[in-house]
């Protein structure tokens, strides 16, 4: 009989909020040590996988291996590339102008209040969007056309994300494209594509987890919560504040779709770009 093994996944839920915890911990001694916060970015996906890791290892004689494997391994190379990808863009940098605002704003001990509100917030952030990941590998069902849809969901996300971030690194790599708006390939479709390519990948590791109606509700929170991180919170808004004084930038805006792919808009006499 299909179904999920509730009691062992809620022993599961308590060890991956310590696990978040303590990867964010780590992170938090080391930013104090460096006098760098940026460094929590690089966690982030570390934290994920670390999560899908100790899962799989609890969920071994709960739920169904095919998925406990598949689910672990999405989530482990989506995260880990992920990690390494922010750990090379940000080699050589200082602080992230995001971190600098924030604890500007600090009511009291500066350290403390990143502690709060990065650290712990992002080990909440972990546990809460990581739900499928759990739930998924403590479901007997097999794998099954809903499951696979998943997967190529999450592929194409990973490769959206990753694609858009190798176009990016390389367009910022060529000195004759300083102050210029990457505005070529997957960029010429969406502002974000790699914050796009992040939303499908947690729609898929949702669609893992739909086995059955009460799992399918009860962590549709991640997908749900994701999306609008990337969106509304501190993805796309804040960049987008970031960029907005950019020379270029409000033409860009202008033509190109904010997170779903679409065809460049056109403005003036048929061109994209507005010129005549």
């Amino acid at each position: 009989m299909n179904g999920t093994d509730w009691g062992a996944l809620a022993v599961n839920l308590a060890v991956c909020a310590a696990t978040a915890g303590a990867v964010l911990l780590a992170t938090f001694a080391v930013a104090v040590r460096r006098g760098l916060h940026r460094v929590v970015d690089i966690a982030w996906g570390i934290a994920f996988s670390a999560v899908a890791a100790v899962t799989w290892l609890l969920s071994a004689g709960h739920g169904d291996g095919g998925r406990r494997l598949l689910v672990a391994t999405a989530t482990v190379l989506w995260g880990l590339r992920l990690s390494v990808h922010i750990a090379r863009r940000s080699r050589g940098h200082g602080e992230d102008p995001r971190y600098t605002d924030l604890l500007d704003k600090a009511p009291g001990n500066r350290t403390l209040y990143a502690l709060r509100t990065v650290y712990l917030g992002q080990a909440a952030l972990v546990w809460l969007v990581s739900l499928p990941v759990q739930a998924a590998s403590y479901s007997s069902a097999p794998l099954d056309a809903l499951a696979y849809c998943g997967l190529a969901t999450w592929a194409a996300g990973l490769v959206f994300e990753a694609v858009g971030d190798h176009q990016l690194a390389r367009f910022k790599a060529d000195p004759a494209n300083r102050g210029r708006i990457m505005d070529q390939g997957l960029w010429a479709w969406t502002r974000h594509p790699n914050y796009f390519g992040d939303s499908l990948v947690w729609w898929g590791l949702y669609l893992l987890a739909c086995t059955a109606w009460q799992p399918a509700l009860a962590v549709l929170v991640s997908p749900v919560l994701m999306t609008l991180l990337l969106t509304v919170g501190s993805g796309k808004r804040l960049l987008e504040k970031h960029m907005a004084h950019r020379p270029g930038y409000a033409a860009y805006r202008a033509r190109t779709s904010g997170f779903l792919p679409l065809p460049p808009r056109r403005t003036a006499r048929g061109t994209p770009d507005g010129t005549k």
